[in-house]
């Protein structure tokens, strides 16, 4: 006797199986799912014959057509490093004046230079370039050597006070803690303020006056905008690189401290020094 159950609306038996009063009908799958299914199976091993598939003792089947994907890349690199070519080479050969003057080679530095400043520089001037305490903002006109696309060159390929280089960016203000009065110190930081607004002791701004006549002149100038031939940063334009406020910067005179600027010309190469300096000018702030 059979146990098998027919449904008794659809007349179609079911699988035998029964939760909760509900039983699966056993239906045949669609004929053109199993079609499709067998011709999967028969795709897949043709597959694996083409291509590489089966893995080997210290190989693996290489396959009919020959096809590796390693070698995909390595010709899409190879491409992609000659469309790059013509390019690299103008800005191998041109000033960085001449690259900015050329619409073509300017986007293609700004990119080049944008890649390489994600890579070398936002460590320590950020991610936007802007900057942090002791370390300058690039996005705004403030130059300590100047804001020129070949002036922004020379200090990458040389950097600042890089001992290794001969050629490095040099300045070093004095440590005026052993030259002039605590006293002084504090009128002069007073004054110095005062250029930019900051006043918080009025009664010191005509005495640091004097201090800075007799000690501070011969870098930052009589009207204290600075000296870019010397590294002396203008001290007017309220931006300020370790601070502002009469403390923070009677604390500089005091003892100042002398930032690090990496040389990157032998590193990087004068190439990528060049998108780098074309970058960097092209944030806005370049002169």
């Amino acid at each position: 006797m059979s146990d098998e159950h027919i449904d008794e609306i659809s007349g179609v038996s079911t699988t035998g199986h029964e939760w909760d009063g509900i039983r699966e009908l056993n239906n045949p799958l669609p004929r053109w799912w199993v079609i499709t299914f067998y011709v999967t199976i028969v795709w897949a091993i043709g597959y694996t014959i083409a291509y590489p598939a089966w893995p080997l003792l210290h190989s693996a089947t290489k396959g009919l057509l020959g096809y590796s994907s390693r070698n995909e890349v390595r010709n899409e690199l190879t491409a992609a490093e000659a469309a790059k070519g013509k390019y690299i080479s103008a800005v191998a050969s041109k000033s960085v004046s001449e690259i900015a003057a050329d619409d073509g080679l300017r986007e293609f530095a700004i990119a080049a230079g944008g890649a390489a400043f994600k890579v070398n520089c936002v460590q320590c001037h950020g991610s936007g370039a802007q900057g942090s305490k002791g370390f300058p903002n690039l996005n705004d006109d403030d130059w300590l050597w100047g804001g020129k696309a070949e002036q922004i060159q020379q200090t990458i390929t040389h950097g600042i006070r890089f001992a290794s280089d001969p050629d490095t960016r040099l300045s070093e203000m004095p440590a005026f803690g052993d030259i002039i009065t605590a006293d002084q110190i504090a009128q002069v930081g007073t004054y110095v303020a005062s250029l930019s607004g900051k006043v918080q002791h009025a009664g010191l701004v005509e005495p640091g006056a004097k201090v800075f006549a007799e000690n501070c002149v011969a870098c930052h100038g009589d009207n204290a905008k600075g000296n870019k031939e010397l590294g002396a940063p203008d001290l007017t334009d309220a931006i300020w690189l370790y601070g502002s406020g009469e403390t923070a910067i009677a604390t500089q005179v005091r003892a100042p401290k002398q930032g690090v600027m990496p040389a990157w010309g032998a590193r990087l190469g004068e190439t990528k020094v060049k998108e780098l300096a074309v970058y960097i000018h092209s944030l806005g702030g370049g002169e």
